[in-house]
């Protein structure tokens, strides 16, 4: 064995392993620009160019920015929670401190209103005055919501949430009230908080005895008695179903699973009377974080048959009975059929179907009223698809129309800014670049075959060599500059063609 040869091999193996970390082959460029644009398409999917504020009330994606309006030191301190719309997070608070709040029913972006500081101005509207870009200090909407939830706090339990630190899964309330009307205003909570249970119930001494944690069970798993993942698509917190007691009869009726009930934390410091407490029954895996995913789909025939008999129903006058009772089953209203609500304080988990089950009678609607989110699916808002991410969704589609410089690819920008040209001079810089591109796969191609890596000499040194720079500058560097008949320098030179 030639130990020269050995040698000559372990350099070329050190050498390849050193230009590998310094440099990468063509495929893996392309693959890991093409990784970085599909995750900037998952992130910012849709567009940010127009603020929601004129739109008025709508069921939309909401953020709290702690930057802008940061929570109170104190009790004591004045605070004005504020929420702005998704294209608002990115345009005029992008490098703020944001807390997303997932949806939030008929709300109004504070953006650009006095529930922000005169200086967060938003960007995206004009003012109606000067019609200069930028807008702050205009009235708020009077009907927005707000809960501890934009102070970052959630749950009954109030923790602050940190994605980062975050185990277990949460839950919105569908929300049938306010926070000053005794319900949650579509707060987020915690299995355990909403059983009553310590957010550690399942360490220590309050995991069964004799029990070891088994492989792969979840850091932090779900109280027994907490209904499974598949068994329902909603929650309606116990605050929420205390503010509303006509709903505790639908408690395990069809659509409604049985009462889960929550136990009162003792000792008991106030005055109000303990929650009687209940076995909690069902199974006890997880949920997936509650999204509005399912809410985007279009209504069912049963849902939309709700609709129908809504519209079609008149409200009784004083001078007629809110019901006939009948010995006819058939002919009873819903409502009659319920069971005696259940004693105690307790959520209510609801399946899909839950509202082809609650009783529209001239007797319960007034109730409805109210709570539409009860009769029939709710729309969410979103804006539009990026342009990219309308070509990603497309298989492969090209876009039309000019695209965003800030979620486009260079070749993109370069698709769009040709679709803007004079139709001549596109045609010719598709000429050039279809040219240019014959030359740089040729250059390439052997790189790719054998899957040698290209470093950044290499096409500088290959586009000297196309350009034919490398001999004009040996040229200019080597040959004085030419002069006229009367000697006089002229170094001027004529462009010839592209």
């Amino acid at each position: 064995m030639d130990s020269n040869s050995d040698i000559e091999r372990a350099n070329q193996v050190q050498n390849h392993g050193q230009a590998t970390q310094d440099s990468q082959t063509a495929s893996d460029f392309i693959d890991q620009q093409l990784a970085l644009e599909a995750d900037a398409r998952e992130v910012l999917p849709y567009k940010f160019d127009k603020c929601t504020h004129v739109l008025g009330p709508l069921r939309q994606t909401i953020f709290a920015c702690l930057t802008c309006s940061p929570p109170p030191a104190s009790a004591a301190q004045v605070y004005t929670p504020a929420g702005v719309c998704y294209s608002c997070s990115i345009s005029c608070h992008g490098e703020h401190n944001l807390v997303e709040l997932f949806s939030r029913r008929n709300f109004v972006c504070d953006c650009g209103t006095k529930r922000l500081p005169s200086t967060s101005s938003c960007m995206l509207r004009s003012d109606p005055t000067t019609g200069a870009r930028g807008v702050h200090s205009q009235e708020p909407a009077p009907n927005n919501q707000y809960n501890h939830n934009f102070q970052n706090h959630f749950c009954a339990c109030g923790e602050e949430y940190d994605p980062e630190t975050e185990k277990g899964t949460m839950f919105q309330c569908l929300g049938l009230g306010t926070v000053e009307s005794g319900g949650c205003g579509e707060d987020w909570y915690h299995p355990e908080c909403l059983m009553g249970l310590p957010r550690d119930w399942y360490k220590e001494d309050k995991a069964p005895q004799g029990r070891e944690k088994e492989e792969g069970e979840p850091s932090h798993p779900t109280p027994p008695g907490f209904p499974s993942e598949d068994d329902f698509e909603h929650l309606l917190c116990y605050k929420c179903v205390e503010s509303n007691p006509w709903i505790k009869q639908y408690a395990g009726t069809p659509g409604f699973l049985e009462p889960v009930f929550h136990r009162s934390p003792e000792p008991k410091v106030d005055n109000q009377a303990p929650d009687n407490s209940a076995p909690p029954t069902n199974g006890t895996s997880l949920k997936r974080k509650a999204s509005d995913t399912d809410l985007d789909k279009p209504p069912s025939s049963p849902s939309k048959r709700i609709k129908d008999d809504l519209n079609t129903l008149s409200l009784p006058t004083s001078a007629e009975p809110s019901s006939q009772p009948s010995n006819d089953t058939n002919s009873a209203h819903k409502h009659e059929l319920l069971p005696p609500a259940p004693e105690g304080t307790f959520s209510l988990f609801l399946t899909s179907s839950f509202r082809d089950h609650i009783c529209h009678c001239p007797q319960c609607y007034p109730k409805l009223i109210p709570h539409p989110q009860l009769v029939e699916e709710e729309d969410t808002y979103e804006p539009s698809l990026s342009d990219a991410s309308s070509q990603a969704n497309s298989a492969g589609v090209p876009g039309s129309g000019t695209r965003s410089h800030g979620t486009a690819s260079l070749l993109d920008r370069g698709e769009a800014a040709l679709s803007t040209m004079d139709r001549v001079k596109a045609i010719q810089g598709v000429m050039v670049y279809n040219h240019l591109r014959d030359k740089v796969k040729e250059f390439l191609k052997p790189y790719a075959e054998s899957g040698q890596v290209v470093s950044a000499e290499d096409i500088k040194s290959y586009f000297e060599k196309l350009r034919g720079d490398e001999n004009a500058i040996k040229e200019a560097r080597d040959k004085p500059v030419d002069g006229n008949e009367d000697g006089d320098a002229d170094n001027r030179r004529e462009q010839s063609g592209y």
